[in-house]
């Protein structure tokens, strides 16, 4: 494990180009994400760029295609105008050097189950609204089971694959992340909600209910991105609940009818048991629902948030290992201890003394000198 000690500065190394002066690592300058100020810009720009992006895409559509196809590709060009749009934003004022998956689509490990596991919540919270229906009230179903009806479904499958990820771009995309960094991740999705709700207050047959209804989709959209940092599971969970009813039971969507080819259902229950032509978008069975279903999305998020939510620690300094030293440390405390070695003593044998000098003979008194 390799670990640094904090406002420590590393040893500069050789610099391969002469010309250009070493600076220490303390001293290069860091690019700081936006302020609240700039933030708060981004985001109105990224507003505006989503009614252009909308205008844009639906004259297109109306001029490329016939009535029956304008629907789909009105989708897939705003998919198109706002995903590498709101990329080319966030590479240029935010320096993201992978846009698209900061914008909340990367390639991870487990994204398709992620969208799986947001499909079977919508299936599930479209089932919760219609088994009261049914058992109340009744739908009136009809079929139609020609080859060009099925030909037609799947059409609309794609439709509401590229209309549900067009929200999930929209309003928990790039202007959401702006927006958390204006006034932080609850009020953001507080307010993305709102403008979701409001959005859908101007559909034709909208009321309190249907805005009820989806300002509590957005909470629970807003809460899935955030528990998992990605786009896949709200759009599954987005897609899910909007299909099941419309593909499924052939029931109205926001007012409109006419999606299903094969299956065209008529609620004969309640209104605020089925919304009445509006749909179950405008009943209240279906925001208990919505309500109902926060805590299992956060229950079953729960590994999820702990992998992607986790703090990104960043180290800084010289780096030092610390597997390495505990190692020296436990080393150190547990090798026998060595017996002391003391040092040799040489012992050199006694010297003995010269003789004394013998005094000189007469004879040598008497003798010649030099």
């Amino acid at each position: 494990m390799d670990a640094a000690v904090p406002n420590a500065v590393p040893p500069s190394s050789p610099n391969p180009n002469p010309a250009t002066p070493n600076v220490p690592p303390a001293e290069v300058p860091r690019r700081r994400p936006a302020g609240p100020i700039g933030a708060f810009g981004r985001f109105l720009l990224a507003a505006l760029y989503f009614f252009l992006a909308r205008l844009m895409a639906q004259h297109g559509a109306s001029g490329l295609v016939s009535e029956d196809w304008t629907p789909l590709v009105e989708q897939a060009m705003l998919a198109f105008l706002l995903l590498f749009g709101y990329a080319g934003l966030g590479f240029v004022l935010d320096h993201q050097l992978r846009p698209l998956s900061q914008q909340g689509l990367p390639l991870r490990s487990g994204w398709f189950g992620e969208a799986g596991l947001g499909l079977a919540i919508g299936w599930a919270i479209a089932l919760f609204c219609v088994l009261p229906l049914v058992v109340f009230g009744g739908i009136a179903v009809n079929f139609s089971l020609t080859l060009a009806s099925f030909g037609w479904l799947a059409t609309d499958v794609a439709f509401f694959l590229l209309a549900t990820l067009v929200m999930q771009i929209a309003f928990r995309g790039y202007p959401f992340q702006c927006a958390i960094r204006v006034i932080g991740e609850v009020p953001a999705a507080l307010m993305l909600s709102v403008l979701y709700g409001i959005l859908h207050a101007w559909l034709p047959g909208a009321s309190h209910a249907s805005m009820a209804v989806a300002i509590a989709l957005g909470l629970l959209l807003s809460m899935a991105y955030l528990r998992t940092r990605a786009l896949w599971l709200p759009w599954g969970l987005h897609f899910g609940w909007v299909a099941s009813r419309a593909l499924l039971f052939g029931l109205p969507v926001n007012g409109v009818s006419s999606h299903s080819p094969v299956i065209q259902g008529d609620p004969m229950g309640s209104p605020s048991l089925s919304g009445a032509e509006f749909g179950l978008d405008g009943s209240w069975l279906a925001f208990v629902a919505i309500l109902i279903a926060m805590p299992f999305v956060y229950r079953a998020t729960r590994d999820l948030s702990f992998r992607y939510n986790a703090p990104v620690l960043e180290p800084g300094g010289i780096p030092v290992d610390l597997d390495a030293a505990a190692r020296r440390q436990h080393e150190a405390a547990t090798r026998p201890e060595a017996p002391e070695v003391k040092p040799l003593v040489q012992i050199l044998p006694v010297a003995t003394p010269a003789p004394p000098l013998a005094p000189p003979l007469a004879s040598d008194l008497d003798g010649p000198r030099d």
